[in-house]
């Protein structure tokens, strides 16, 4: 069979703890995982995304240093996965660079104060590697008045779409977000919106208490108990209340913000104890999420991605509070839930390429839907 294009997605989410690649083909309308890879980011350098990523007062300096730093990593993980595969440059058609994000500012309170901004530099990157990049995806989309995220949308429809069944797709990163893919016999746009914490404020809990990354299949949420009044006061976040289009990330949900939450509680609450009210959080502000789905959306099959599928705790609460629709990770469609993501910033730099739109109006809001990023040559 004659082989189609090969482009390169690159994805470091909100968890900051490692740029994805994945090598994607796509010929006709057949799109096939060909390898994926992963580098872990150095402390240092998370270290300054992390920074970067809170609101306070930034640094030029730090912010282009940062820039090229990330642009480094990036290069050195593509590189890395074409080496893996035998391939040259010249056989890349593009990678598709969704960057960093450090700051996300949707909310419509003026022109000059919405904005969104990822770092890496594609030029670097483009220079590094010697292939072609599509960079800086969501701008556009915000320009045209949307949120800018999410943007994977527009490929859960292109590869998970079903003729009969309507779907949701919920990735889980450091903020979760949730898709749904109507039916082909559907005629129900693709809707998508962050529905809230993913994995932040429980990466952040452990950081703190543990020193440790990531609470590992939720282990220490296991030993604690949610505690009733805080789970209370953290599901009256107005956020959760907010109807779609939205998209939202650490600018609200941070240490900070539960801290602030906290501090209202003169008992002190034991850290598993907290740990484990974070996991049933961010489970049930998913199943808020779903629920927020217009009522001829109505969903059968629940699929996730991202790390959360890796979180067995988590996992399990969202099962006891979604018990009328079957749920399984995307392996199940034959897509690693760890590459979803990557994947698709391969998908959007074909778009891209080929003039073809990335966005879904229907998901951010925006004016319609766009041809997104820029090209950067080698």
């Amino acid at each position: 069979m004659q082989q189609g294009q090969l482009y390169i997605g690159l994805m470091s989410g909100t968890s900051m703890d490692a740029v994805d690649a994945v090598l994607l083909e796509l010929q006709g309308s057949s799109t096939l995982i060909r390898g994926h890879l992963s580098l872990p980011i150095p402390d240092q350098l998370r270290a300054s995304i992390s920074r970067l990523s809170h609101p306070g007062d930034d640094h030029i300096d730090l912010l282009g240093a940062t820039d090229q730093q990330l642009a480094f990593l990036f290069a050195e993980t593509a590189l890395s996965l074409m080496a893996r595969h035998g391939l040259s440059a010249s056989q890349v058609t593009a990678i598709g660079s969704h960057g960093q994000t450090i700051r996300h500012r949707p909310g419509n309170t003026g022109p000059g104060n919405r904005f969104t901004l990822q770092i890496c530099d594609p030029s670097t990157l483009a220079a590094l590697t010697g292939v072609t990049t599509v960079a800086d995806f969501r701008r556009k989309d915000m320009a045209l008045g949307g949120q800018g995220a999410p943007l994977v949308p527009a490929f859960h429809r292109h590869v998970f779409r079903h003729t009969s069944n309507n779907r949701a797709i919920v990735n889980i990163g450091g903020i979760a977000n949730i898709t749904f893919v109507p039916a082909h016999s559907s005629t129900e746009p693709v809707i998508g919106f962050d529905t809230g914490p993913g994995n932040c404020l429980m990466d952040g809990w452990i950081q703190r208490h543990q020193g440790k990354p990531f609470d590992a299949n939720g282990a220490w949420a296991a030993t604690g108990k949610s505690h009733p009044a805080l789970l209370s006061q953290l599901l009256a976040e107005p956020y959760l209340a907010t109807l779609p289009p939205k998209s939202t990330g650490k600018e609200i949900f941070n240490l900070v913000w539960l801290d602030q939450i906290l501090s209202h509680h003169t008992a002190e609450i034991p850290a598993e104890d907290v740990q484990a009210t974070l996991c049933c959080f961010t489970a049930l502000s998913i199943a808020q999420g779903i629920a927020q789905l217009p009522p001829g959306s109505a969903v059968s099959e629940l699929y996730l991605c991202g790390g959360g599928v890796h979180n067995a705790q988590l996992v399990s609460h969202l099962k006891e509070a979604m018990t009328n629709m079957s749920l399984q990770s995307t392996a199940a469609l034959g897509l690693d839930p760890q590459h979803i993501e990557a994947a698709a910033f391969a998908w959007l730099a074909h778009q891209t390429l080929n003039h073809l739109p990335g966005s879904l109006a229907s998901v951010t809001g925006a004016k319609r839907d766009a041809i997104l990023g820029g090209i950067y040559f080698p």
